[in-house]
This record gives structure tokens, sequence and C-alpha cells, in this order.
């Protein structure tokens, strides 16, 4: 059966992953996007096809749409924290403001909706693999806190959503992931280090390099995306999306100059307030309910992002990683 689909954050890295994807599999997508962190150039493939749509609004507003919704992916939200620390209240606006607006659309259409949530609501967590029953720990007046604490007050309002008012909620805690059409200054590990390594510039670790970071590549990411979506018995319990190999941030720094074949040299730097110590996703819920689990390596999602952001800076001529 084909779908309608409403994906917010529809031009940004994710959003527009995802809306290849629905409409590779027969599906309508209506982007919305406000531009604020999302890109025309990564729907620009897709402006002309008649089973897409783009409207460049601000969730923060009611949005209206005409004729059927059967299904609402909410990504809205800018996660790089550069980005979404550039203006907090915007932020804690758009996680609040934003899924208000989503679950009333769903109420009044009989829509399925997914939200984008996110690993940080356990905040830098003190076990890991972060199981979804962690409740986490969070800084609730820190410079992270208007995404963390926006993302949970999401959650609590999808919950809350369903129960008083039966909307068919699906709720997505998404760790790192990478790929391409990431924003070359989005401001997290991958992405730093990749300009870093592609420039031949030092390579940034912020502390002693031993946290760890669970990398998911995109592709893996959708997929879970749309099998939560489409999955008729996980309920609205939130559902861990990640890749369960832990790197520490020294390991991919050293696996990313490796690969770009770069003279960069590692250097160490403060680390920022609230930065995480540990990232791994407990995903034995996904493999259950989903059957679902990453099956792309480290090394074979950075040969694609490599060359991806070997292109976006305008490098040319050197070989990356076995990449012309």
């Amino acid at each position: 059966m084909a779908l309608r689909c409403l994906v917010t954050g529809g031009a940004g890295f994710l959003g527009s992953h995802l809306s290849d994807r629905l409409i590779e599999r027969g599906h309508s997508v209506i982007c919305v996007d406000n531009l604020q962190t999302g890109r025309l150039s990564n729907i620009a493939h897709l402006l002309g096809n008649p089973a897409f749509e783009y409207r460049q609004h601000d969730v923060i507003a009611p949005l209206e749409i005409s004729g059927r919704i059967d299904r609402i992916y909410n990504l809205a939200c800018a996660a790089s924290p550069p980005k979404y620390q550039r203006d907090p209240i915007h932020t804690f606006q758009t996680c609040v403001f934003g899924i208000l607006n989503m679950l009333g659309l769903a109420q009044r259409e009989g829509a399925r909706i997914l939200q984008a949530s996110t690993s940080e609501v356990y905040g830098d967590p003190e076990i890991s693999p972060q199981p979804e029953s962690y409740r986490g720990v969070v800084n609730t007046v820190g410079p992270r806190s208007c995404y963390d604490e926006g993302k949970r007050a999401a959650e609590t309002l999808m919950h809350d959503f369903h129960e008083a008012r039966g909307v068919d909620i699906r709720i997505a805690r998404i760790f790192n992931t990478y790929g391409p059409r990431m924003d070359p200054g989005d401001g997290r590990v991958v992405s730093n280090f990749v300009t870093q390594a592609l420039s031949d510039k030092p390579i940034t670790i912020y502390g002693d390099g031993m946290q760890t970071r669970s990398l998911c590549f995109m592709d893996d990411l959708i997929e879970g995306l749309i099998a939560l979506m489409e999955s008729e018995t996980v309920g609205p319990e939130p559902v861990n999306l990640g890749n369960p190999g832990e790197f520490s941030v020294g390991e991919i720094a050293r696996i990313v100059r490796d690969m770009c074949n770069s003279r960069s040299q590692i250097v160490h730097s403060e680390r920022p307030v609230d930065d995480p110590h540990q990232r791994c996703p407990d995903i034995g819920r996904a493999r259950r309910m989903l059957g679902w689990a990453p099956t792309v390596s480290l090394t074979e999602g950075l040969a694609p992002t490599i060359a991806y952001f070997r292109s976006e800076l305008g490098l040319v001529g050197r070989e990356i990683g076995g990449v012309a």
C-alpha cells in the first residue's frame, strides 16, 4: 500500500535519506524544513519528482496539510551541539512545540507518528551499554540541556498523547549516526575528524580520547526507522537504534587519519561541559521486536563518507582509503 508520509526535518542529513528510501518503496513524501540546518542541496534531486513535495516551514508554528496523512516522521531539530546551542530557546521550542503540533496533526488525521529521539536522553550514563529502561543522568541547566531535556519532554508528550488520546506512536532513540550529506560544519566526531584529516589540519580530540562513541552508518539507521514505524508489535515503548560497536574517540581519530592518508597530527583540547563518557546502545529490543541490527562496519561506512566530504570540501587528486 502506498503511504503518504510527512517528514519534518526532511532536508537534513537523515531526513533527506529517509525521503529517498520512502519514495523508493513507492510512497509519497511531504518534506517540511525551515533550513536552519537542512540544506536544499540534500533534496535537489527530488524536487522534480511527483512523489515529493517540499514546504519551507518551522514546526514550532502549526502546520496545515491538505489531504490524508498516513505517517509522520518527526526529525525536525538541530542535532549538532554547536548548532543547537546557538539558539537554545528555539531548540527547546522545536522539540516541544514541534512535537505538539505534529501530535495534533497525527490525532486529527489518524496518522502513525514516529519521534526521532536521541541517546542524549541518557545524559552522561553511569551504565553501558544503555538499555531503554535506563533513566539517565541529565543536567537540566547545562549547555546541552536545551536539546537533551527538549527530547525528553518530547518523549513525555508522545507517551501522554498515546495514553490520553490514543495516538499511534513510535519512539526511536537514535545513537551517533554518520554518512554522506552530513554538513562539514556539523561539529560532531566524524565530521570534525574527516574534515580536519582531509585538510591535513590537526585532528582535535576533546579530553584524553578515552571516551567512547558507537557510530551507525546512515543506511542501517534509516532501515531501523522504517522498520520501527511499520512494526505492528513494538508498541509505544522507546527503541534504541544504533550500532553497538564501541570505539574510543582516540581510536576513531586514528582510523579516520589512516583512511584519509592524512599527515594530520592528533592534538588534545579541553573537554566540553557534559560531554558523555560513554555512548553504546543496548539494541536487544530492536533485535527482538524488529529483527533489526546494523550490518555496515565502521570502515565500510567511512569510505563513502570520506569520499562525500572530499567532494564537499573541493579536495581532489588525493586517494582516500582506497577511494579515488
